[in-house]
């Protein structure tokens, strides 16, 4: 089996890495092609364009930025959908709002392409350490296909149901994460207006039961204000705001996500989005 892999940026790049030691034979294409050649060192092939590589591989894995990019990839002049084997796999990793999945689903079909949602929970480094967890949607035959695939590049998968499920459910991960991640910043930030020492509020904030076990991993960068990036800001936000989506779609207001969003969109305006979204803390503290 052939493996093309398209979105080699922080996690992308790293789970292709894992497919590589794992001893799959792996195409890869990015639009900017240096973030490949660490790749292309430890045996993959390059592919000048999405439809390039789908004429080469049986199985194709997507771990890009927005739904926005995973449908021009996709379906535009280069687009990689109607240059696929038919009858071959399309596993899309990239985080999107569920009603998008079941949209490439159709799209697949009717290329007589198989599909899963494959969003992952885990940053940097689970994706470096092959510890991912994968929340996918999909046919039961279809998920069992890639088993083999979710072995090499993470720790465990779980089949959730039909398409767009695992979109689902990571949405609800990283709306938690944000939700989680802002809250503190604007406990710690008060904490200091108030005289406390920052590391006097880690020390006693993170291992108390209030509070998100994550944020553990992000003391260093909070202490420090170094926000070197595992998660960028500006991908939080586009989660949140295809959280708030989902949710128009279903008729369901909540409150609180759509204001949340909207602190993060003003901390990507000033100059924060590449940054990690714990960054939050320092677009409050100004």
């Amino acid at each position: 089996m052939k493996i093309g892999f398209i979105g080699l940026g922080i996690m992308g790049g790293r789970m292709a890495r894992n497919l590589l030691k794992n001893g799959f034979n792996l195409v890869v294409y990015n639009r900017t092609k240096d973030k490949s050649l660490p790749l292309l060192e430890a045996g993959a092939e390059w592919a000048s364009s999405p439809r390039e590589l789908a004429k080469k591989v049986d199985f194709l894995i997507t771990m890009l930025s927005t739904p926005e990019v995973v449908e021009q990839l996709a379906i535009g002049d280069q687009g990689f959908l109607s240059n696929l084997p038919h009858g071959s796999m399309w596993m899309d990793c990239t985080t999107v709002h569920p009603a998008f999945s079941r949209k490439m689903a159709a799209l697949a079909e009717q290329h007589h392409i198989r599909f899963v949602d494959a969003p992952v929970a885990g940053s940097q480094k689970p994706a470096e350490e092959g510890q991912l967890l994968f929340l996918v949607g999909g046919k039961r035959e279809d998920v069992v296909f890639c088993e083999p695939l979710f072995k090499a590049m993470g720790k465990q998968h779980i089949h959730l149901g039909d398409v767009g499920k695992g979109a689902a459910l990571k949405m609800i991960f990283n709306l938690l994460l944000g939700e989680a991640m802002l809250a503190f910043s604007e406990a710690l930030a008060l904490g200091l207006q108030l005289g406390l020492e920052k590391s006097t509020m880690l020390a006693i904030l993170l291992e108390a039961p209030i509070t998100a076990p994550f944020l553990k991993d992000k003391r260093e960068k909070l202490e420090n204000e170094v926000f070197e990036t595992e998660f960028p800001l500006q991908w939080m936000q586009k989660d949140l705001q295809l959280a708030s989506i989902s949710a128009y779609e279903q008729g369901l207001a909540l409150p609180a996500l759509n204001v949340i969003k909207e602190v993060f969109a003003q901390a990507k305006q000033h100059g924060l989005a590449e940054e990690d979204f714990s960054a939050i803390f320092k677009f409050l503290k100004k």
